[in-house]
């Protein structure tokens, strides 16, 4: 068996798959759709839609196979991200390269394997679209270009959920990413027992910004703070803009302290940049931390409630 080798842009495609926030989200029927599509026109029992990690395949879609994802240095989509073409294995038992590989020797018993390469925006390569079967096959030319036009309606699917969950100012989640990134991170923090607190934030004095400034400048101090935000944060976090100059940041497997450390981060390095700008005016925040009670909190509203409700209050102390 050949493990896949890394790519050459192998950082800054980590970097892209992750900024769409796309792992480890619940499916969709916008993918579940595409897979259903291919396996039936090619007439197989698995289709994926497969995205390459680290250190493993995760699978948006699934279509025949029990889990959601494998490790990476056994995959099949590890290899074809390699190209920026198609890649067919027509008999695994005949390739060196997959022969003995685990996932051919053992379950799902892979014979056959069509690959095409899925990409960002931006060119980066992200996993695959993909069908396999238990049987050895050969691919039409028909079939070469109905997986590469299915390939192309996932990247679209991929670009158009980014879109809808991105604020275009900012460049962080809005609030549909918000709820659905922190809902499905709460039901995983709330099966492994790891606290995790939610902070809401709220810009001081944003309108006097706006009235004395102007928009372009209020937009400005919005873009700042969300770039302040993303600096004091770990990967791990989810930081969004969820309207006007209202923010929050999901702090999983985060202590209240964990939590408090943020604020004094955040605090420091907004402070820092209001020092060296020198814009005439200077991006104060309040805010309210609320921890995640998985008893009482199932759902992510639940704690923007309370956190905004706290965040609140203490704004209204401010004044």
């Amino acid at each position: 068996m050949k493990a896949p080798e890394t790519p050459n842009d192998e950082q800054s495609r980590l970097e892209t798959l992750r900024s769409l926030n796309i792992l480890d989200t619940e499916s969709e029927e916008r993918f579940d759709r595409l897979t259903r599509m291919a396996k039936r026109f090619f007439g197989v029992p698995i289709a994926l839609v497969s995205l390459i990690d680290e250190n493993r395949q995760w699978f948006k879609s699934c279509l025949g196979l029990s889990v959601s994802e494998t490790p990476r240095d056994v995959s099949f989509c590890g290899h074809a991200i390699l190209t920026n073409d198609l890649l067919i294995i027509p008999d695994t038992a005949l390739d060196e390269r997959f022969a003995d590989n685990p996932l051919v020797v053992n379950e799902p018993c892979i014979r056959f394997y069509a690959g095409c390469p899925l990409k960002a925006p931006n060119g980066r390569k992200l996993g695959t679209l993909c069908v396999i079967d238990r049987q050895p096959r050969s691919f039409k030319k028909d079939q070469f270009e109905a997986l590469i036009d299915l390939a192309a309606m996932v990247e679209r699917e991929i670009a158009l959920m980014h879109l809808a969950t991105l604020d275009e100012l900012t460049n962080i989640p809005n609030r549909r990413g918000f709820r659905m990134f922190a809902q499905h991170s709460l039901g995983l923090c709330a099966r492994q027992k790891l606290p995790v607190h939610l902070v809401s934030m709220d810009l001081d004095n944003f309108k006097l910004i706006n009235d004395t400034f102007g928009h372009a400048e209020g937009d400005r101090a919005l873009t700042v703070f969300a770039e302040q935000l993303k600096t004091v944060s770990r990967d791990s976090d989810i930081v969004a803009r969820i309207g006007g100059d209202e923010f929050v940041a999901l702090l999983n497997n985060a202590t209240k302290e964990d939590a408090e450390s943020f604020i004094s981060r955040l605090s420091k390095s907004v402070e820092k940049y209001n020092q060296e700008a020198k814009c005439g005016y200077n991006i104060l925040f309040s805010h309210g931390i609320i921890g995640f009670n998985p008893e009482k909190d199932r759902m992510i509203d639940t704690l923007l409630a309370d956190s905004d409700a706290l965040m609140y209050r203490v704004k209204k102390l401010k004044r």
